[in-house]
This record gives C-alpha cells, sequence and structure tokens, in this order.
C-alpha cells in the first residue's frame, strides 16, 4: 500500500471516529437554533464558529463514547469494523484525539459565543458519556438520558446567538428531545440482534414481542404533535409553519401507531425513515418562516 493511501485510511479512520452523519445532524441543528434565536440579523462568522464549536463538542464525544464501548461494538454486525475494534486506531490514541476535539469545543464556544453556550456543551458531554453510556448496559430507560445530549445542540446554537434559554429554545429542545424516541425505538426494533448480542438491554430486546417499544414510540410521536407547533405560540415562527408542523407530526404519529400495532421490519423501516425527514423538514420551514 502506498504512504497516500495508508495516510488517506488513517485519516478515514479519525472522521469516522466522529460520527460524520450524526455530526451533520448536531450541526444542521446547531446552526438552525444559532439562526432561530438571533434577536436581529445573523453574524455569520459568529455563527460558524458557535455551530464549529458544537461540532467538535459532539465528535469529541462520540470518540470517547466508542473507546468506551470498543469491546461491545466489536460484537455487532454493524459496528465491528470501526476503527477501534477493528484495530486500526488504539486506545490510546483515541482518547487522545476524543479529548482534544472537545477541549478544543469548549474553548472555541467559551471565546466565541458566551460561557451559557459552552456550560450546555459540557453538560451535553457529561450527560453522554457519565451517565448515558454506563447505562446502556443496565438498564433501557438509557434511552431517555439519552435523547438530553443528542437535543442539546439546538438549545447550544440558540444560547449561542441569544444568550438565553427562553421559551423558543425550551421548545427546540423539547422537539428534538421528543422526535429522538420513536426514531431510536425503530431503530432499536431493526437491530434489536444486534443489541441483544452485545447484551445492551434496549427495551426491543429485553420484551421481543416488541409492545413496549411500539408503545414508546406512539405516546412521544404523540407527544410531539403539539410541542412541535410551540414555536408558532412563543414567537418564533408563524401560521404557515403552524400548518406544516401539524401535518408532519401527524403523519409520524400514523407511522408510529403502524410501528405500535405491526411491530415489523417494514413498519420500523417505515417509521426510521420519515422521522428521517421530519427533522430536517421541519426545520427548512421554521427557518423560512420565523418571524
Amino acid at each position: 500500500m502506498s504512504d497516500a493511501r495508508r495516510s488517506n485510511g488513517i485519516v478515514g479512520d479519525y472522521v469516522a471516529l466522529m460520527k460524520p452523519r450524526l455530526n451533520l445532524l448536531v450541526v444542521a441543528t446547531s446552526a438552525a437554533g444559532y439562526y432561530l434565536g438571533a434577536p436581529r440579523g445573523v453574524d455569520g462568522a459568529a455563527m460558524v464558529q458557535a455551530v464549529a464549536g458544537t461540532a467538535l463538542v459532539a465528535g469529541g464525544a462520540a470518540v470517547l463514547n466508542q473507546l468506551y464501548e470498543r469491546d461491545t461494538d466489536a460484537l455487532m454486525r454493524r459496528t465491528r469494523l470501526r476503527p477501534l475494534p477493528a484495530g486500526r486506531v488504539t486506545p490510546a490514541d483515541a482518547r487522545v484525539f476524543g479529548m482534544a476535539l472537545s477541549a478544543a469545543g469548549l474553548a472555541l464556544l467559551a471565546a466565541r459565543a458566551n460561557w451559557l453556550a459552552a456550560t450546555l456543551a459540557l453538560a451535553t458531554i457529561l450527560i453522554y458519556l457519565a451517565v448515558y453510556t454506563p447505562m446502556k448496559r443496565r438498564t433501557p430507560f438509557a434511552t431517555l438520558v439519552g435523547a438530553v445530549p443528542g437535543a442539546l445542540p439546538a438549545l447550544i446554537g440558540w444560547t449561542a446567538s441569544r444568550g438565553e434559554v427562553a421559551g423558543g429554545g425550551a421548545a427546540l429542545f423539547a422537539i428534538v428531545f421528543l422526535w429522538q424516541i420513536p426514531h431510536f425505538m425503530a431503530i432499536a426494533w431493526l437491530y434489536r440482534d444486534d443489541y441483544g448480542k452485545a447484551g445492551f438491554p434496549m427495551l426491543a430486546v429485553i420484551d421481543p414481542e416488541g409492545r413496549r417499544a411500539g408503545r414508546q414510540a406512539f405516546w412521544y410521536a404523540a407527544a410531539l404533535v403539539p410541542v412541535s407547533l410551540l414555536p408558532s405560540f412563543t414567537g418564533v415562527a408563524g401560521p404557515v409553519y403552524l400548518a406544516i408542523a401539524l401535518a408532519l407530526g401527524i403523519a409520524l404519529l400514523v407511522l408510529a401507531a403502524r410501528f405500535a400495532m405491526a411491530r415489523s421490519e417494514p413498519s420500523a423501516r417505515a417509521l426510521f425513515f420519515a422521522s428521517i425527514v421530519y427533522l430536517p423538514v421541519l426545520w427548512v420551514v421554521l427557518i423560512g418562516n420565523k418571524l
């Protein structure tokens, strides 16, 4: 293998450790939060710095999470080829990389945004690594805990531009928090065998018939419908957003209900893909109809 190809492979492994697809969602969510939280015109340079800081923190947390879970990742088909379980990156190198990314992100947010945004980013790291990651091996309630750091990037972006949480920031956090549950219940059902092999007590694992996972997907999707309308009542968005958010929420709820009743691979896959479409479309409409 040539030096160039080997170098590209190493770079690719370190990029993979940052979970780029997940980080893309973090970037979009934090950018939307920043734009929606800005009381006046958006400072493009400040927005880029705030989003970059949030992405660095999320990337660092992803690296350190994989470091902790490298043994269970080796047991699952969909994760066994990740850089750490496959041995392409050493644990020591991953630890340094993850800590450096996290520190750089926190420093950037503190220096170029504000201390509230940096504090929320630190809370994201601590909850994700010190609470959620160990809980995954012990209880299915870890999913709810993990939804907290998953929803914080929207609030980090909001506070980076506004300097306070306010009702609009809380609404954005609640939307992303609730959205994650039906999204993840669909994933957990599709990969329940993998999770079972790794010893993760997901609802889809401890309840093989899927009734509990289906109920959670349905009830959180149902709660998402009214909560997704809050931006129109907190002065963030207008009536166009209200109508489209209602339609999107009902569509997601219908698919969650089908999954709860059928609990089949097709119904889970339909809910999963719908959830992937739901959030980006909601952000686009919310940004386009900002008051």
